[in-house]
């Protein structure tokens, strides 16, 4: 496989494992028992920590790629 295949499994990879991230840890406005302005939708999260999240993301998917990278390198699975 060429770089450039290695570099779409790895932002496919990434934006799935995001998506599975993303819910970790999420509290809405609702659950916080803290009164909260006018306007302010109730299930938003109080503090999504997206950069945390992203960083995650990345850790686990550098993992998973380098999985796959093991598993073409050493023949295990092949993709014609």
């Amino acid at each position: 496989m060429t770089l450039a295949n290695h570099l779409v499994v790895f932002l496919v990879v990434w934006w799935l494992v995001l998506f599975m991230v993303l819910p970790w840890g999420v509290k809405g406005h609702h659950e916080s028992g803290d009164e909260f302005e006018a306007g302010i939708e109730p299930g938003s999260p109080v503090k999504p920590q997206i950069g945390k999240k992203m960083l995650i993301t990345t850790g686990i998917t550098i993992v998973l790629w380098g999985a796959f990278w093991a598993a073409m390198e050493f023949g295990l699975i092949t993709i014609v």
